[in-house]
């Protein structure tokens, strides 16, 4: 059978994304992104290091960053976004600008990271005041706190799990039950913010939003949103108020069962500190 007449694969344009030498949820990403756009990856060197504070500081190295930025230069990328939440406010407002700029130095093309797209999603929904949900210790929930608040935006609410590993693991159950300590009546927050680039949210965000009846924004949600606006082009994500606008009207209140979510793996022997909230 003759398939010339075909003509080849259409034409993609690339996000370079970078991230940290333990990101997971490669295919997590991908669900935002439409069929005209690739996603090209690359991840920072492996540091003996658990998920904190330390971590947070080295993965968001300039030296670190501009490497990572120049492995993606040959398939030249329209965009670079920097895939971690914790690596991109550690530095607050001003070490996340700076980040930025060394990306965009490094591969002569715009940059986003998780942090900035983050501010930038408070802003387009019109959010004043936020809730919080982390996967991470006390002590790192507090500087996203500080982060977000340098912004102007204050923290309402803020649940935490204390986990040090295996973010990726984490049930979609769990993430629920955080952003309801987080968010205990709609007018607890304008919106919530489930932090970590590892964290599963995609199929989490509708229920939670027509439970919770406020969007709900989460970090690898805002990133793909930030990088895809930077070309013109719309993030796939029904249902969700960021990436939907229909959505921003008000969520449908589900049936008494709500709608069913795909599970995510259990956590066998997960290492974690006293989970909680403020």
């Amino acid at each position: 059978m003759d398939i010339s007449f075909l003509g080849g694969p259409a034409p993609q344009r690339g996000v370079g994304v970078v991230a940290p030498f333990d990101f997971a949820l490669d295919r997590e990403l991908w669900r935002w992104v439409p069929d005209e756009v690739s996603l090209h990856m690359t991840r920072t060197p492996y540091v003996p290091v658990e998920v904190g504070l330390d971590l947070a500081r080295t993965v968001s190295e300039h030296e670190t960053l501009g490497e990572a930025v120049r492995t993606l230069n040959a398939i030249t990328p329209e965009v670079v976004a920097y895939a971690c939440a914790s690596g991109s406010f550690v530095g607050g407002i001003a070490g996340e600008r700076a980040m930025c700029e060394a990306m965009t130095w490094a591969g002569a093309v715009p940059s986003v990271t998780t942090s900035g797209a983050l501010l930038d999603a408070l802003t387009e929904l019109g959010v004043h005041r936020v809730a919080l949900v982390t996967p991470y210790t006390v002590s790192v929930t507090r500087v996203l706190e500080e982060y977000v608040a340098e912004a102007g935006v204050t923290v309402t609410g803020c649940a935490f799990m204390g986990l040090t590993r295996h973010i990726w693991k984490v049930p979609y159950r769990d993430v629920a039950e955080m952003a309801r300590r987080a968010v205990p009546h709609p007018e607890a927050a304008d919106a919530l913010f489930l932090s970590c680039t590892n964290l599963p949210t995609y199929d989490v965000i509708p229920q939670l939003e027509a439970e919770l009846r406020i969007p709900v924004i989460s970090a690898n949600q805002v990133t793909m949103w930030a990088a895809l606006r930077r070309l013109g082009t719309r993030a796939v994500g029904p249902y969700q108020a960021l990436t939907d606008p229909a959505a921003r009207t008000g969520p449908a209140v589900p049936g008494p069962a709500g709608p069913v979510l795909p599970e995510t793996p259990e956590v066998p022997g997960t290492e974690q500190q006293q989970e909680g909230w403020t």
